[in-house]
């Protein structure tokens, strides 16, 4: 089996070498992630300029660009196979609820998904983590599951692991996503020449939360599990727009 790791934190992430040192003894794997940090990035690709690819002495492949791009270039371009699975993470942090738009762990496992590849993007519920090797351990886990019996269509799995040791998880549950209150205000502020700034504001604090979702089986020590998919048709709404497009 061969794998291709990525990541949105930058190559040089304990989260990277934690899933890697995992993996490791599964399969092939290849490591493709940006050169720096790019949270937040979401889907984006880098189009106004070329991308440069250089290897780290620790033989991971870095790229000045987004973790889309990683991805993308490595499927595209720069491998001479078609990977079995792409793994985004270990996330520094949770990518749960609205989260996933914004993500770029998420977007790297999503730009897989996209190329025909099954996908998992893995996050740490916890913005100081501490336990990557309990994440690396679900990762694992997840890939010997595919490894004995595949999932039959490609898959985008969003994982979110409780930062916590591995005798103290309570198992896995498979989950949707929940969702999140309004984001926090942005925050206006001087730089040192006294021109004005802004900050993006915090993540709201999770409103839709009950049973079922990814907050609350983390909340309760359990691995969440969501299935993503990347139609964004509003089918309900559908019949109604007709209707108001034909008055």
């Amino acid at each position: 089996m061969r794998i291709l790791l990525s990541n949105d934190d930058g190559y040089f992430a304990p989260g990277l070498a934690a899933l890697y040192a995992a993996l490791a003894p599964l399969a092939e794997i290849t490591v493709v992630a940006p050169e720096r940090d790019k949270s937040g990035a979401s889907n984006s690709l880098t189009l106004d300029r070329p991308l440069s690819m250089r290897k780290a002495p620790n033989g991971f492949f870095f790229l000045n660009g987004t973790p889309t791009d990683c991805v993308h270039m490595a499927v595209t371009g720069m491998l001479d196979f078609v990977p079995d699975m792409v793994v985004s993470g270990i996330n520094h942090g949770s990518n749960m609820g609205d989260d996933t738009i914004y993500s770029g762990t998420v977007a790297a496992a999503t730009e897989g998904f996209l190329l025909g590849v099954p996908s998992i993007a893995v996050s740490m519920v916890a913005r100081d983590s501490k336990n990557f090797e309990t994440a690396g351990w679900v990762a694992a886990e997840l890939v010997k599951r595919h490894q004995q019996q595949p999932i039959s269509v490609p898959s985008l799995l969003n994982v979110n692991v409780p930062d916590l040791p591995r005798d103290q998880l309570r198992g896995f549950e498979v989950t949707r996503l929940g969702k999140r209150h309004k984001a926090e205000p942005s925050v206006k502020a001087l730089n040192p020449r006294g021109e004005t700034v802004y900050w993006i504001g915090a993540a709201g604090g999770a409103a839709d939360a009950g049973p079922g979702t990814d907050f609350y089986a983390t909340e309760h020590k359990r691995v969440s599990v969501t299935p993503l998919q990347i139609d964004l048709t509003n089918y309900p709404q559908m019949k109604s727009l007709a209707e108001w497009m034909a008055t």
